[in-house]
């Protein structure tokens, strides 16, 4: 099993209308990328220096369903909504 997580923080002037809709969007992707097994996003709570803005937690049968899923194209339009909204992103994959 693959874990995939992604963390990204917000350009300043972002609405939570639109850090919202991002969140929504991602979620949406369950159930329409065959290979994603289980997704969650989570937005930060608590601020420190060190936090992020949002998380993305998901799970990938093997590392291939993680490709397929990076070049999905309904994955690929959620990516064109989120690049304009974020400065930061950080990925760790990991397999178990």
């Amino acid at each position: 099993m693959i874990k995939h997580i992604v963390m990204w923080k917000f350009k300043d002037e972002v609405a939570k209308s639109a850090k919202l809709e991002m969140k929504r969007r991602l979620e949406s992707l369950k159930g329409v990328v065959p290979s994603l097994v289980d997704i969650e996003i989570g937005l930060n709570c608590i601020q420190s220096p060190a936090a992020k803005d949002m998380v993305l937690y998901s799970e990938f049968a093997s590392i291939e369903d993680l490709a397929a899923y990076a070049n999905h194209p309904e994955h690929l339009k959620v990516v064109e909504f989120v690049k304009p909204l974020v400065c930061e992103r950080h990925v760790v994959d990991y397999e178990l």
